[in-house]
């Protein structure tokens, strides 16, 4: 099966719905079980650091800083994939960034809470990375999985031109960016309430996510995907 531009599962709607709740849930995730840290929302955790050193608790920053870096070099390896591999007759280079995510989350279900959160949290964020950098697009429109903030101002900006011009096309992107939010607060409430039922455990839900979108990738999407 061979990809391009125009049928790129990767960029369909129902793909950007579905990564968005394992935004959501993996930020509750590493939160509520793994330190108190946001995985995605480095945004958090810089503000976070900087309140630590402001309050010269260096150790503590350290504690902030690792998963912002983590982060960074996540993105950094997304692009080195992009820009080496080339796209196969069996696999697109974005579901080989899904395997990864898939076996990474596997790995971090099974380190034990406590002293390896700190490692817990670190390979989170690399996932995190991996999935912002890679699923950046649906239907031709930016957007993020694993936050909200950009969410919300394109939201915003869409329905200010359906405001102006009348263009029932912007109000439909708008409504599109606000069920993805949406379905981001259901990543996040699910989220909340299987760690606190299933604790380290619970991530491996995530799997099934990720797994769904795998599978929805080896389809060739229509002229409307």
């Amino acid at each position: 099966m061979i990809y391009n531009k125009e049928t790129q599962m990767s960029e369909s709607y129902i793909l950007g719905i579905l990564l968005a709740v394992v935004g959501g849930y993996l930020d509750a995730y590493t939160y509520i079980c793994r330190g108190q840290v946001f995985a995605n929302a480095q945004t958090g955790n810089i503000v976070l650091l900087g309140l630590q050193l402001a309050q010269g608790n260096v150790s503590r920053s350290l504690h902030y800083l690792v998963p912002i870096l983590t982060f960074f070099v996540g993105i950094f390896f997304v692009e080195f994939m992009r820009n080496k591999s080339e796209i196969n007759n069996i696999l697109h280079w974005r579901q080989i960034i899904l395997v990864i995510e898939l076996i990474i989350l596997i790995g971090v279900a099974f380190l034990p809470g406590g002293r390896l959160d700190a490692l817990a949290t670190v390979a989170v964020s690399f996932v995190c990375a991996l999935q912002a950098q890679s699923f950046r697009k649906f239907n031709g429109n930016a957007y993020a999985s694993t936050m909200c903030t950009g969410n919300l101002r394109s939201a915003s900006e869409h329905f200010y031109r359906y405001y102006s011009l009348q263009n029932k096309a912007e109000l439909k992107v708008t409504l599109k960016y606000l069920v993805i939010i949406l379905f981001f607060i259901l990543g996040a409430i699910i989220g909340c309430y299987l760690t606190k039922a299933y604790q380290i455990k619970s991530v491996l839900f995530c799997c099934l996510g990720l797994s769904a979108a795998f599978l929805l990738m080896l389809k060739r999407p229509g002229n409307k995907s």
